[in-house]
């Protein structure tokens, strides 16, 4: 096997394919979908096509990429019953994440949320036309990132025809032909870690209430929130991995379950996903088959 690592995004980007030829061009197909994605998404850029979309305060036709990226975050809310929106752009820049996770410091303390009067069920989504309510700023990342491992794992197998892992910041995606992963769970690290084996075609996500922290007004805020409140969820799991299909949908149910707290245990095994979760004394706990 070969591999790439780099950083996008402020965090880790790492290629592994099964045929070393393949390296290369599986590493410039990636960067290119990258690129893609954060002109299309980017929420700390004026220019991206998303804020675009939402300063026409109306319908407006969008690419298929930003449709696919915003159809997955609709469905991940649908599938959550709520628990991971993706209107909370404006919550999360009121908090101070209002840029990229590297350029957000330590500040005063933040303002409280006053009101909230739409939710992902006001956001429209036909075809490729999509409507943003007035003032809504969506926030993508809780799927975004999952979607792009699995579009760049599929893409890497399809062109290359190479067995492919694709990871960007915990969120990993596997395709093609390849042997058994083995694939090394850990989020920061102080925690407990393991090293697990899955076959070809899984995908994982980890969550995390301490891998994106900042501070305001002396108060330790991350960047999962918890739609109710507007605030950061509280501070049940330090972690949560889920291992499924797709990295969508596994990464659906990682934050969910952070936002869910002490209730995330019962929604994943009625789920009847593979999960590990670490709380907040370091306690690892496992359920649904988690793979050895």
């Amino acid at each position: 096997m070969a591999t790439a690592r780099w950083r996008v995004w402020s965090t880790s980007a790492s290629v592994v394919v099964t045929e070393a030829d393949a390296l290369a061009p599986a590493r410039e197909l990636v960067e290119a979908e990258l690129a893609a994605v954060d002109a299309a998404c980017s929420r700390f850029r004026e220019d991206s096509e998303l804020a675009r979309a939402e300063r026409e305060g109306g319908p407006v036709t969008v690419s298929p990429l930003l449709a696919e990226l915003v159809g997955a975050a609709l469905a991940a809310a649908t599938r959550s019953g709520g628990d991971v929106d993706p209107t909370l752009g404006a919550d999360l820049a009121r908090l101070g994440y209002d840029r990229d996770i590297a350029e957000v410091r330590d500040g005063p303390a933040v303002r409280t949320r006053v009101g909230r009067t739409t939710s992902w069920r006001d956001v429209g989504l036909a075809g490729r036309t999509l409507t943003v309510p007035p003032g809504t700023r969506l926030d993508l990342g809780a799927t975004a990132k999952a979607l792009t491992a699995d579009r760049c794992a599929r893409l890497v197998a399809d062109r290359l025809g190479t067995g492919v892992l694709v990871e960007l910041g915990g969120d990993i995606a596997t395709a093609g032909p390849a042997p058994h992963w083995r694939i090394h769970v850990r989020d920061r690290p102080t925690d407990p870690e393991t090293t697990v084996r899955v076959t070809p075609g899984t995908a994982m996500a980890t969550s995390s209430t301490t891998s994106r922290s900042w501070r305001r007004g002396g108060l330790l805020l991350h960047h999962v929130l918890d739609p109710r409140t507007g605030m950061p969820s509280n501070r049940v799991w330090r972690s949560v991995t889920v291992a499924a299909d797709t990295c969508v949908v596994a990464n659906t149910h990682s934050t969910a379950s952070l936002v869910r707290g002490a209730d995330a245990v019962g929604a994943l095994s009625r789920a009847g996903v593979a999960a590990r979760l670490v709380d907040r004394a370091g306690r690892v706990h496992v359920l649904g088959g988690w793979p050895s």
